[in-house]
């Protein structure tokens, strides 16, 4: 059964003078999925979260979200209050301390006592600066200061969150540290969108990719999807024995599409179609065969490794 979608747009266009930002995006995120958004620089990455976020209005096209159509008189301030924006340049107040920074966000979100402060611990805990809830902004690392930001923006409980590059400028332990907190949103049930430049985050807890090109929606596809269709895997496997024997081997499995051996090296390079089980199957086969193996190592094409390739089409 398929899931409802947290987002939908048709025909989404922005223009900004002679800029085509945006051009006839047509857009489907499943409820309480994470979706991250890849492109170069200019590709309308941003224009489009401002858009979803209802701070940006399209030129043209339909936004809905949970099924509500979001309306440009604004008769429907309601779904504002479903939705956390985080932008890559969100501000933060130096002079205030981490409790009376989310305070003060909560206030403006109309949130009373005792919920006020209770929201304020939760949000502590998620994004993991409880110890620093008295100490001032300005003391804090750029790491720490992203994590409020994060804190700032899921204030309110908002079912839909909108990320623009929010590990930009962070140290590894940062970026680990950032990509626990969005785990542990998501597994909370709440949908995700988030634009970034480091692929490797994304591949760690997407569920679905989509990758823009000069204002189009190029690809739209669930990351499994993505990796099935466009994903070439490689076998690496060396022999101690005669390299006849091994290629001979090769040739009567199905998932094998061809081979290359390695100049200097007792090992051959498989471009292979199969499954993973297929290629215990076929590890399996050769120790039956009595080949004598020294490795066996199945490498997949990552997420940069795609964008790449189609990003080369797409300028092509």
């Amino acid at each position: 059964m398929a899931k409802e979608l947290a987002i939908q747009t048709r025909g989404l266009t922005k223009r900004f003078e002679r800029h085509l930002a945006v051009n006839d995006l047509d857009l489907q995120i499943p409820m309480g999925e994470v979706y991250g958004l890849i492109g170069p620089n200019g590709a309308g990455k941003t224009t489009l979260l401002r858009m979803l976020a209802t701070i940006e209005e399209p030129t043209k096209g339909e936004i809905y979200i949970n099924g509500e159509a979001v309306s440009r008189d604004h008769t429907n301030p309601k779904i504002k209050q479903r939705l956390g924006y985080l932008p890559d340049d969100f501000p933060l107040y130096d002079d205030l301390t981490v409790w009376d920074y989310l305070d003060y966000f909560a206030r403006l979100y109309y949130l009373r006592e005792p919920r006020r402060t209770q929201r304020i611990y939760e949000v502590l805990e998620i994004v993991q600066l409880t110890q620093k809830r008295n100490h001032l902004i300005s003391t804090l690392s750029r790491g720490m200061k992203q994590r409020l930001s994060l804190g700032r923006t899921i204030i309110h409980e908002p079912l839909l969150l909108f990320l623009d590059e929010p590990v930009s400028g962070l140290d590894p332990i940062a970026r680990m540290q950032f990509r626990e907190i969005i785990k542990s949103l998501h597994e909370a049930g709440m949908t995700i969108v988030i634009s970034s430049h480091v692929l490797s985050d994304l591949e760690d807890f997407c569920s679905y990719i989509g990758i823009m090109e000069l204002g189009y929606l190029v690809e739209s596809a669930s990351i499994q999807d993505l990796y099935k269709r466009l994903s070439v895997q490689h076998l690496f496997i060396s022999t101690l024995g005669k390299m006849d024997i091994l290629i001979g081997e090769l040739k009567h499995h199905p998932g094998v599409e061809s081979w290359e051996v390695l100049p200097g090296k007792q090992q051959v390079k498989v471009q292979f179609s199969g499954t993973e089980k297929d290629a215990a199957m076929l590890l399996r086969s050769l120790i039956s065969a009595e080949v004598p193996l020294s490795e066996f190592n199945r490498i997949q094409e990552n997420l940069e490794s795609i964008f790449l390739k189609l990003g080369h089409k797409q300028a092509s």
